[in-house]
């Protein structure tokens, strides 16, 4: 007999502002209690000295994790001129220092290198995985692990003030894999020093930004009520960047048992002609997502059936509150 896993099928987002001092692991775990969640996910690490938007999945929400991570992150950093330390944050032991400290116009005379598709190393203290292991498990170990340059992008970079002749704080806009620790070890030596992350705020995630999001006391002092007060997002929030299909009733009961459908006619009959070569597309049944599809043998083929009912009142898909069974 299947057996059951506790909690309440809860389906949709919830935009956390993570607090300081705590994992993203930490973070997911007293949200998943505070909502009494069967199943829950989050869409990004946030290291334990970072603040800022951490998404939470809920239930079938956490089958569109993936496009939340693959989508543009924004963050506000302070780098610390003059030392470098271990982990390349303000947690790590020293490792190097230097008297140089740059002034605003030789940080804005490097920026220009720093944007675009760029050449990063990550940190050593990273979860890359090396040879099966972590980076950061090979480093806490005294190891050295080969950590191989990889191109990421980044979109926008500005200096935004120098509070001190060792502190200069900026903004960035990047895509996935990018490091911010990365990016300002790599700043600092461009400018004739060395340096690290002293403070670290995440402002965006893929769709969600700072004007969504709540605090993690705030949410605990819901209490019990947190899942009745439509904090949640619906489902479909987290593919807002990809090309939509409306369905027919008949239609989405097809997808959604599996079954390909003709994409001609639903190309017809509305406009969307980037479907016809998208790599994945929502198919929609009114506001509620039926299914990531994709595209082969000009049909429209369900990737992943996303199973919520439409709650009218929040605008939050939601599978009722029975438990989930394995």
């Amino acid at each position: 007999m299947a057996r059951k896993r506790r909690g309440q099928t809860i389906d949709g987002w919830l935009v956390l502002d993570k607090p300081y001092g705590i994992t993203s692991t930490a973070a997911l775990g007293k949200v998943r209690r505070a909502f009494d969640a069967a199943k829950a996910g989050h869409g990004g690490t946030l290291d334990p000295l970072a603040t800022g938007i951490l998404p939470i999945a809920f239930g079938e929400a956490t089958k569109t994790v993936s496009y939340v991570m693959d989508g543009r992150k924004a963050y506000c950093f302070t780098v610390r001129w003059g030392i470098a330390t271990e982990t390349e944050d303000a947690e790590g032991a020293v490792s190097e220092t230097s008297e140089v400290r740059p002034d605003a116009e030789a940080i804005r005379g490097v920026l220009p290198n720093f944007i675009g598709t760029i050449s990063q190393i990550p940190p050593r203290f990273s979860a890359i995985k090396v040879n099966g292991e972590r980076a950061y498990d090979l480093a806490r170990d005294g190891q050295t692990p080969d950590l191989q340059a990889r191109a990421v992008v980044v979109y926008a970079l500005d200096l935004v003030d120098m509070p001190d002749a060792d502190h200069a704080v900026f903004i960035a806009e990047c895509g996935k894999g990018t490091y911010i620790r990365s990016l300002a070890r790599d700043i600092a030596v461009a400018l004739g020093t060395v340096g690290h992350v002293a403070a670290l705020r995440r402002t965006r995630c893929g769709p969600f930004s700072e004007a969504d999001a709540i605090s993690l006391d705030k949410l605990l002092s819901l209490g019990h009520s947190a899942p009745s007060l439509g904090l949640l997002r619906s489902v479909s929030t987290a593919l807002d960047d990809i090309p939509a299909l409306a369905l027919t009733e008949e239609e989405a009961h097809h997808l959604a048992n599996g079954q390909a459908l003709a994409l001609l006619p639903l190309l017809r009959r509305q406009s969307c002609p980037e479907a016809a070569t998208a790599p994945a597309i929502r198919a929609m049944l009114g506001d509620r997502v039926v299914a990531i599809a994709r595209v082969e043998d000009h049909r429209l083929k369900p990737v992943r059936v996303i199973h919520t009912h439409q709650n009218g009142e929040s605008g939050v898909d939601h599978a009722g509150t029975q438990a989930r069974t394995d």
